[in-house]
């Protein structure tokens, strides 16, 4: 019988396939179907909605022409999200209780892929993630003093990590203290865009009954889509007029990496499916309604930065909602503006760190990962019981009553801080992007694939496949010309991923001789 790593890709021995289907077919232990189409809505909303929409709009605007094209780009961000999120649930649903592409991954073309994403979403994804997260946390502070710098000093930096390593002590106290502050940081988030929408229609509303303009200027004076110099954080200008097709495809790449990270949680979607009654209906309802209503409130919110400030303004900051309410209300509004939104953040680095915890845990129980990786509730090697290691099921358990991955959580921590001293967040985002939709593209990739390879699997969610077509072709262009235009984050990416190569096939070769 060939095994995972020498079967031809998407074509695995028939016993295997037989056997990992009937696997995934199993209904999934512990998950009581107690969930509704707005239960799936609400925890949709919950995982998208973060600190993108106040932090990405600086590094969107400074990649493309003009007010309207930024706004084309979250559209297009979107709708990227929507049809890659009804793709995962199609695989959630064909392979129920399993969480994450890794196991998808290594269904489609064996172990090591699932491997090589797990280890990229450790190394790469989740890191860069939380350092972007810890640097938005400050730069959105500074920003309310009026403090915009284009190169964050070390001091910058140093309060970073001060943020990083706060949520790593939270997340390591409890999992209940996790669980219980994430509910109160949702209805922070969902107040904060609430609140700018009303700012920005206010604004309008004034204008419109007393000609007075309390925002921007530019919104009602120039033409939304003409194209315009950009100002860039250094104080430059890009004359787009200079731009070749070729570079301002690079150009809209990159812009498209900072929607693409205000969108990130969408491929959690399949996640809910184990807790819903009707998971043939309610699941697609759930994401047909979240994606596009996410959409509304990130176009909106956008809106609203272009109206409330001077145009030049908004692709010069990293902090685009604090600035918007200081120019709007001043000084006083701007610091409770930046109170929510530094909650919204850290509640995103809550959940964010949460998560990175418990993929290393479960990688490390694969044993792609050092078992003392895999130890939850202390600092150090694993605990030995009656039963010997503990292994994935106690580890979950584990974690199920409270203990934290601790030694995940501090693996996590040195690499995003590793990230922070090394670059800034319109760097990170780029390199964040870049990790992540290799990975989605492969994983969309394989489910279209596998509709001609395994016609007979069963899949209670199937949209038409045009929607994962469209996925592929959209997310793999964007990688592929993301990768040429950032090439020093791509060169990082690559030698991170020989790395993780390399020590995959090191360790097949120590097992194999032992």
């Amino acid at each position: 019988m060939a095994s995972s790593e020498t079967a031809p890709l998407l074509q695995p021995d028939a016993t295997e396939s037989s056997a990992r289907e009937e696997n995934a077919r199993a209904e999934p232990r512990g998950f009581a179907r107690n969930l509704g189409a707005i239960d799936g809505f609400a925890l949709l909303i919950s995982i998208v909605i973060g600190s993108g929409v106040f932090s990405s709009p600086g590094s969107i605007d400074a990649n493309v022409p003009s007010p309207g094209a930024a706004l084309l780009i979250w559209l297009v961000g979107g709708i990227l999200a929507w049809t890659g999120a009804l793709t995962m649930a199609e695989l959630g649903t064909a392979f129920p209780g399993e969480g994450g592409i890794q196991p998808y991954l290594s269904h489609m073309y064996g172990e090591v892929w699932g491997y090589m994403a797990a280890w990229s979403w450790i190394v790469a994804t989740m890191p860069a993630t939380l350092a972007i997260l810890s640097i938005v946390f400050v730069e959105s502070i500074y920003s309310s003093m009026g403090i915009n710098e284009p190169e964050p000093p070390m001091t910058h930096k140093l309060l970073s990590l001060l943020v990083l390593v706060s949520v790593t002590t939270l997340n390591s106290i409890s999992t209940k203290t996790s669980t219980r502050l994430s509910g109160f940081f949702v209805a922070i988030k969902l107040l904060t865009i609430l609140l700018l929408i009303v700012a920005g229609l206010v604004a309008v509303f004034i204008f419109a009954g007393k000609s007075k303009d309390y925002g921007g200027g530019d919104w009602h004076k120039s033409n939304w889509f003409t194209s315009r110099d950009t100002v860039l954080p250094d104080g430059s200008r890009l004359d787009w007029s200079k731009v070749t097709t070729w570079e301002s495809l690079g150009y809209y790449s990159t812009a498209l990496y900072g929607a693409l990270w205000a969108y990130s949680g969408w491929d959690k979607a399949n996640y809910i499916s184990s807790e819903l009654r009707n998971v043939v209906k309610q699941l697609p309802l759930s994401i047909n309604t979240a994606i596009p209503t996410i959409i509304i409130c990130y176009i909106a919110a956008n809106t609203v930065y272009y109206v409330l400030l001077p145009w030049k303004i908004v692709s010069t900051t990293d902090a685009a909602a604090v600035t918007a309410v200081a120019h709007f209300l001043g000084k006083g509004a701007a610091y409770f503006a930046t109170a929510l939104i530094c909650l919204v953040i850290a509640g995103s680095a809550l959940g964010n760190s949460f998560v990175a915890g418990r993929m290393t845990v479960a990688a490390s129980n694969k044993n792609w990962f050092p078992r003392v990786l895999g130890t939850v509730g202390q600092i150090g090697t694993l605990k030995v019981t009656k039963a010997g290691i503990e292994g994935e099921e106690a580890a979950d358990e584990a974690m199920d009553k409270g203990e934290s991955p601790i030694n995940a959580l501090v693996l996590n921590t040195v690499l995003s801080a590793v990230y922070i001293l090394m670059g800034n967040m319109r760097i990170l985002l780029t390199l964040n992007g870049l990790a992540e939709y290799a990975f989605f593209f492969l994983t969309v990739l394989g489910a279209i694939i596998l509709r001609y390879r395994e016609p007979d699997l069963n899949r209670p969610v199937k949209p038409f496949i045009l929607i994962p077509i469209l996925f592929a072709l959209i997310s793999g262009f964007v990688v592929i010309r993301g990768a040429v235009f950032a090439p020093v984050q791509a060169a990082l990416l690559v030698a991170i991923w020989l790395l993780g190569a390399v020590l995959f096939y090191l360790r097949k070769w120590i097992v194999s001789r032992q």
